[in-house]
């Protein structure tokens, strides 16, 4: 199934797409949280929409697309975990995943506008697979790792590389900013999904290819990093980890070039979906 949450900030309702069609799930009872994902509500909602779909409303493609997941415990970042994204940076390799964490506040919905925030003059894009955790995981056995998997989507980790890495202190400050994570539109669960290990992933920049990668140049793949961060933290359904960006970084370019309000920002997975967003400054 691919889910979708949609509506205004703050009245958001579930949806599905079933047989193409966009239905609000809305009267299933439940949002797309913890508590949805602890207690098997993907498997629960398909039965549902399966005996339901004929008589579910379909939803008005005017309508706004918010974050496929109500806003998690935590959002978990893996820095530098692209081959070529190491490279542009100057950075060396890492031997362990990077880890850090962006704030839940940056939560926004896929087309929602990028906002620069207050003082920044390095704002940046990174295109990103995530997924979604289904269900509590503590020290977790890299072959079972995929059995926590609730879904993959679309996220854009976006970032303000001077409060990243010139302000001192962990990368938190350059990534946690309102509007710096976009989300979905869909959350695909595991079965949509043929190959992760192997999906095309790209960002525009005003029409322009900028990213244009491959998760096949992961350096840390998905069950490795479940089990890895689940020796570390216990990990909640519905948490999302977020696994790094391909080559074509503003930071990366020579001279860096960062996102000016009125720049236009679009990017997509393959099968996945894209994203839309219009930059605007802070006001």
């Amino acid at each position: 199934m691919k889910l979708f949450r949609f509506g205004e900030p703050g009245i958001e309702k579930p949806g599905v797409l079933w047989n193409n069609k966009k239905l609000d799930a809305s009267s299933f009872g439940e949002d797309y949280n913890e508590a949805f994902f602890e207690h098997e509500g993907i498997s629960r909602l398909k039965k549902w929409v399966e005996a339901n779909h004929h008589h579910l409303p379909v939803v008005d493609d005017r309508l706004r697309f918010a974050s496929c997941v109500q806003r998690p415990s935590k959002i978990i970042c893996i820095g530098l975990n692209y081959s070529d994204h190491a490279k542009e940076t100057g950075a060396t390799l890492p031997t362990e995943p990077i880890l850090f964490f962006k704030s839940t506040t940056a939560l926004s919905g896929p087309n929602d506008n990028v906002v620069i925030p207050k003082n920044s003059v390095k704002t940046d894009w990174e295109v990103e697979l995530a997924f979604v955790i289904g269900k509590k995981a503590t020290y977790v056995d890299e072959k079972e790792a995929l059995n926590y998997v609730a879904g993959y989507c679309i996220h854009n980790d976006y970032s303000e590389r001077e409060f990243q890495l010139e302000r001192g202190g962990q990368w938190v400050k350059g990534k946690s900013c309102d509007t710096f994570a976009p989300m979905g539109p869909y959350l695909l669960t595991p079965d949509e999904v043929k190959d992760v290990d192997n999906l095309r992933l790209w960002l525009k920049l005003n029409g322009k290819m900028v990213q244009d990668g491959t998760t096949a140049n992961m350096v840390f793949k998905t069950p490795f990093l479940i089990h890895y961060i689940s020796q570390f933290m216990t990990l909640l359904p519905g948490d999302v980890i977020t696994t790094g960006t391909p080559a074509g970084v503003g930071l990366g370019m020579k001279p860096p070039f960062y996102l000016k309000p009125g720049d236009v920002v679009e990017l997509g997975i393959d099968g996945m979906g894209e994203q839309k967003q219009n930059v605007v400054a802070w006001s």
